[in-house]
């Protein structure tokens, strides 16, 4: 590993700790004695979505996290949740083991992950995932929320 004061191609390695997805390395300069940190994160090969129309895209982090972000827009859901579940999702499909995915298994993930978090947020992603654009469409995802908020209820002990 070369120095980035000196230029040295060679170096110590002081101290190694895992980090997100990665190692983290601290080290030391065999010519300077100066330290600096390092980081090896493990390279994943490229995952491909696969579209409705069969074309088919590279995978982006980004644009997940922001799909996300827009149907949390006004709610009480902070970026540092919104970026756990677009990482949760990433890791899960590529810890799937599959090369390509279709945008319907990670539309059904991020809606499954935002029922559980916010149910408005849920209802708005899912009108424009779904393309709710019949009123019937709409009030059957709302239906199907308040059918399983008086499931839960039933089971607390709660009236309904």
């Amino acid at each position: 590993m070369q120095c980035p004061y000196c230029n040295h191609d060679d170096s110590k390695v002081i101290d190694s700790r895992t980090s997100d997805n990665g190692i983290r390395r601290r080290r030391e300069c065999i010519r300077c004695g100066l330290r600096f940190t390092t980081y090896e994160k493990v390279h994943r090969p490229a995952l491909l979505v696969v579209k409705n129309d069969v074309r088919r895209e590279e995978f982006s982090k980004d644009k997940l996290r922001d799909g996300i972000a827009r149907a949390c827009a006004k709610r009480p859901i902070s970026y540092d949740e919104i970026e756990e579940m677009a990482a949760d999702i990433e890791s899960s499909l590529h810890d799937s083991g599959n090369g390509e995915v279709h945008s319907n298994v990670i539309g059904r993930m991020v809606m499954d992950r935002l029922r559980a978090l916010d149910r408005v947020a849920y209802v708005g992603f899912a009108s424009v995932y779904r393309d709710l654009q019949v009123i019937e469409s709409f009030e059957e995802v709302v239906r199907d929320i308040r059918e399983e908020a008086g499931q839960h209820s039933q089971m607390d002990g709660a009236p309904t």
